[in-house]
């Protein structure tokens, strides 16, 4: 499982890295996603980043960033909702020259229950909020991948991407635990729509019903039928598991190893 452990990022907010699993991360060279949410963001300073940071690139690890989404709305109707959107993850793109992430995963964040008739706007307003950190990520050699989460479709998420002049810095993040508890539309149906744009997949899964974050392979989440896209697609997303549990890490780690689903990318 070492030679999986190698090639794919796993999920870790901030807090937790410091606190318990930094030690760890370095013995068993884990690459992190590391979760910046508003408490690490409130709670740490400049010095604790750094020192993170230059320990993490000492070891030479693949970093990415998940930044933060609590009460976030990029495409807030609201303008003060959005201008305290647009000032919270400023904060995690400042963090970005420390560690030299290969990509920041955001929430696009459309709910088609929320914004009932303001579609139009919800786009207009997103296309404002990324078009300011795409110019940042450009600036700071990085990529922003916008991740699927309640979206049960991927036709807003479309809209959005294809609002950008095919952006490099830009790509979407595919969630599969999300999707499977999510989505009312098929698998195909998303990866007509915005499998082009994958440059990032989260894996965990569940039955369907709830986002339980289970190990790869112990719910519903068709695995295969997905990894068999990206092979004839020729697509070589960032791979990060999303385990949640310490237990799950290494169930999954086993799993995709008993599924052999990364030999599908070569």
């Amino acid at each position: 499982m070492r030679d999986i452990l190698k090639s794919v990022q796993v999920n870790m907010p901030f807090r937790m890295l410091v606190d318990r699993y930094l030690p760890m991360v370095l013995k068993e060279r884990i690459n992190p996603e590391i979760g910046f949410d508003c408490f690490a963001l409130d709670s740490f300073g400049k010095e604790d980043f750094l020192k993170v940071a230059g320990m993490l690139r000492d070891e030479e690890l693949t970093i990415t960033f998940h930044a933060p989404f609590y009460d976030l709305r990029p495409g807030a109707v609201d303008r003060r909702i959005r201008e305290v959107t647009v000032e919270r993850l400023n904060q995690v793109f400042e963090l970005v020259p420390y560690f030299e992430p290969r990509s920041v995963v955001c929430h696009a964040s459309f709910d088609s229950k929320y914004y009932v008739s303001s579609e139009d706007l919800w786009l207009e307003n997103s296309r404002e909020t990324w078009k300011h950190f795409l110019t940042m990520a450009a600036e700071m050699n990085t990529t922003i991948a916008l991740e699927n989460v309640y979206e049960n479709a991927p036709t807003m998420l479309d809209m959005l991407f294809n609002s950008f002049d095919n952006p490099e810095n830009l790509c979407f993040c595919f969630d599969t635990g999300h999707y499977n508890a999510f989505s009312t539309v098929s698998l195909e149906e998303w990866m007509d729509s915005i499998g082009v744009h994958i440059g990032e997949i989260h894996l965990h899964d569940n039955a369907g019903i709830a986002d339980e974050h289970a190990p790869v392979g112990e719910g519903n989440f068709p695995f295969l039928q997905l990894f068999e896209y990206l092979s004839e697609k020729d697509i070589h997303p960032i791979i990060t598991i999303e385990p949640h549990t310490e237990e799950n890490l290494w169930r999954t780690l086993k799993n995709i190893k008993n599924m052999k689903l990364l030999d599908y990318l070569g």
